[in-house]
Formats: C-alpha cells, sequence, structure tokens
C-alpha cells in the first residue's frame, strides 16, 4: 500500500476548462444538504426561516407616472425547513428571481416568485422581500424649483402554514419634527425677557407597513402622500430662500412630538380601505438629547403587525 503523502502528491494542482459534466458525473457528486436527519448537526428541530439576503439584481418597477424604472434591489428570500431534512437548496431561490427578472416588480409578483420556490423547495411557509430606493419628484415650497426626492422601500410577501398570502408594502418617510415643548418656551422667552430663542426640530424618520387588501392596489406614489398628509413637514431636496422661509413655517405650524406623529399617520392610515393592517415606527433624531425618541403603533389586527420594539439603531438620520 502506497504511503498516504505519495497518494497526496498524485493530486494535480490544475484547473482543467475542457472538463465537461456527462449525466453519470453529475449524479455522483455529494448532495450534503439532501443528505437527510442522519447528516444533521445540533437539535433535531424545524427552522423557522432559512435562506438568502443580501442578493442584489436590477429589477423593474412601475414608477410614479406609470413608467418602468430599473432599480437596485437587494432580496431576501427564506422557507421553513422541517427537522428532518440537513438543509435547502439556496440557490433555487436566486434562480427562481432570475426566471422573473423581466417582470415588472410588484406586490403581487412577489407571490408568484414566492408560489414558485417554495414548491421548488417543498416548504411549508416562505418568505420574500425585496428592498430599494424609490425616485419621486418633488417641487420645492414656493420658488418652484423640483428634484428628486429617494423613500427607502421594501416589498414583502408571506405565505403562511394555512397557504394564505400576504402582501405588504414597507415606507420610509424622513420629514422634520419641531419640538411643541421647546417651541412654547421660545416663545415665553420673547414675551417674558424680550430674549430671542430658537426651538429645535430634527430630522425624523418614520417607517409604515401596510398590508394591502388582496383585490386591491396601493402605489408608492399614493403611499407616499398618504404620510405626506399626516406629517406635512417632509424634509426638501431643492432649496432657496424663499423655500428656507417657508419651511421654517411649516414647521411651526405643524409641530410635533414623537407621540403625535405616530398618532397622525394612524389616524391616516386607518381611514384607508385598501389597507388591511398597519404598523407605524416613528424616530425623532433629538438635536437637544443624546438620545432618540421612539413610537411604535399598530393596527391591533389577529395575526397581523405586532407593535414589537424595532432595531431603531439601523434607523439612520
Amino acid at each position: 500500500m502506497e504511503p498516504e503523502a505519495q497518494k497526496r502528491s498524485k493530486i494535480r494542482r490544475e484547473y482543467d476548462e475542457n472538463f465537461e459534466i456527462t449525466p453519470e458525473y453529475h449524479a455522483s457528486l455529494p448532495d450534503v444538504q439532501n443528505s437527510g436527519a442522519d447528516g444533521m448537526e445540533g437539535a433535531n428541530v424545524p427552522i423557522l426561516q432559512v435562506g438568502i439576503s443580501g442578493f442584489r439584481l436590477p429589477l423593474s418597477y412601475v414608477g410614479p407616472d406609470g413608467e418602468d424604472l430599473c432599480l437596485e434591489t437587494k432580496v431576501t428570500g427564506t422557507v421553513s425547513l422541517d427537522a428532518d431534512k440537513k438543509g435547502i437548496n439556496m440557490s433555487r431561490i436566486m434562480r427562481t428571481f432570475y426566471d422573473f427578472k423581466d417582470e415588472t416588480f410588484s406586490p403581487e409578483v412577489l407571490g408568484k416568485v414566492l408560489r414558485v420556490y417554495k414548491d421548488r423547495l417543498d416548504s411549508r411557509e416562505a418568505r420574500l422581500k425585496t428592498a430599494f430606493s424609490y425616485p419621486m419628484e418633488q417641487e420645492s415650497l414656493r420658488s418652484g424649483l423640483r428634484g428628486i426626492q429617494y423613500y427607502d422601500c421594501s416589498f414583502e410577501g408571506i405565505i403562511d402554514l394555512s397557504d394564505r398570502f400576504r402582501q405588504i408594502v414597507h415606507f420610509d418617510f424622513v420629514y422634520s419634527s419641531a419640538c411643541p415643548c421647546a417651541s412654547e418656551l421660545s416663545e415665553h422667552a420673547r414675551d417674558h425677557r424680550n430674549l430671542l430663542a430658537i426651538p429645535h426640530s430634527q430630522r425624523s424618520r418614520a417607517r409604515v407597513s401596510v398590508e394591502i387588501h388582496p383585490d386591491k392596489e396601493l402605489s408608492l406614489l399614493e403611499l407616499r402622500d398618504l404620510c405626506l398628509g399626516a406629517l406635512r413637514t417632509e424634509t426638501q431636496v431643492m432649496v432657496r430662500r424663499e423655500d428656507e422661509q417657508a419651511f421654517a413655517e411649516l414647521n411651526g405650524a405643524y409641530v410635533k412630538f414623537v407621540e403625535d406623529a405616530a398618532r397622525l399617520l394612524y389616524e391616516q392610515l386607518d381611514d384607508d380601505s385598501r389597507i388591511v393592517d398597519f404598523r407605524v415606527v416613528c424616530s425623532h433624531f433629538e438635536s437637544l438629547h443624546s438620545h432618540d425618541a421612539v413610537a411604535v403603533l399598530c393596527r391591533g389586527v389577529d395575526g397581523g403587525f405586532r407593535a414589537e420594539f424595532e432595531d431603531f439603531d439601523n434607523f439612520n438620520a
């Protein structure tokens, strides 16, 4: 018998560009992820969700004027895994996306993608999220200038154990919040001591998550308008002096605590029949304090969104 060192010395170190896979060779390849419970490490328990995250590709979406927009998209796709299975074929999720890459994406199209890769992976549940930055034109308050505002958005699809499909849109709206308390204290200093005082305001972010009725549609433009109607003080893109003055007046007219912002959004979303359920997460990046002010609200539908703690550290100003 040859020594082990001699056996290793016979292994070639080269890449054969002309090597072709035959059906017989392909059948001989180890299939570790499908080895079942015998090859499993750790506890023999089901996994709630397993899959891919951070997979990027360009996808088409409907633009504000009905045109197709090609946007860089980050994809997260997962499925449930039974206790008797070692792993999933993750590449099937990516391959499914490439099968649909020429579609114009919407929450409804996500449902089609989910159905396909849920069946391909033989799973009970599946989830999918596409995250992208969506451009919309914004007109300045008084000068008439126009600029492009970008909104962080994501479409999410869920197929649960009962085979129910839920279509969800997540939308980030950035606004200015002037403190009502600081506003009153500033006026007090002027009235009682003839002193100029400036109330503090800060950039703030609302993350609105809405589950859309299966028979209805809600565009990103319409969702932006709902947020704007509730909060009014959206941050601006193109600004001249007259716009800056208008923005100061706007902040003075619509002062708000973080509690006010969350309730204003609740009021606006609760009146829309296209929305089955929703969650509102607000964070004010305080200019007075060295911490942020946060609030979470949800409609309270059975089996729907819960007012769980969000990772506010990821809420970038």
